[in-house]
């Protein structure tokens, strides 16, 4: 049930991303491609066989990209509650055995390589939705069932920062 929302951060990051690959990487693994077959026989050019398989991935990121970027949707407004959990919420929890997590609550083409935030689709966020500081959460996991409590919920970056 993945939901195509994505903060505007992560919007400009992925646009980002499309335009280096678009306008910086392509064109410079181009000219490599192009002076490697230059040289002659194609079949025993490592060069020309990496980068033309560079390209082929640049190509397929960029496809998917451009896709993905028209299919997604921006919100980038506070919810008219903002003492609840909602999309873009930053949010801190706190388990039974009192380890605390700090994370963004975002869309899921944010999530990789990044470990301050969690998919809106993921079990920990689906649970938090709508809940208030103070609230009880049960997280239900493939290892059985996990309470967390609630700590603080904040929207902005520079209100996550406080």
């Amino acid at each position: 049930m993945r939901k195509n929302l994505i903060t505007k951060a992560g919007m400009l990051r992925l646009k980002d991303e499309l335009n280096q690959l678009w306008r910086v990487e392509r064109p410079d693994v181009t000219k490599k491609v192009s002076w490697a077959a230059s040289l002659g026989d194609r079949s025993e050019n490592a060069d020309y066989q990496y980068n033309k398989k560079r390209l082929r991935e640049i190509d397929r990121r960029v496809r998917y990209l451009s896709k993905r970027v028209e299919e997604l949707q921006v919100v980038e407004a506070l919810p008219d509650n903002t003492g609840k959990i909602f999309f873009g919420a930053h949010v801190e929890v706190e388990s039974e055995q009192g380890e605390i997590r700090r994370f963004q609550i975002v869309g899921y083409d944010e999530i990789f390589d990044r470990k301050d935030v969690i998919s809106v689709d993921s079990p920990m966020a689906m649970a938090l939705l709508q809940k208030e500081e103070g609230d009880e959460v049960i997280v239900r996991t493939p290892e059985g069932k996990a309470v967390w409590y609630v700590n603080r919920i904040r929207y902005g970056a520079a209100e996550a920062a406080q």
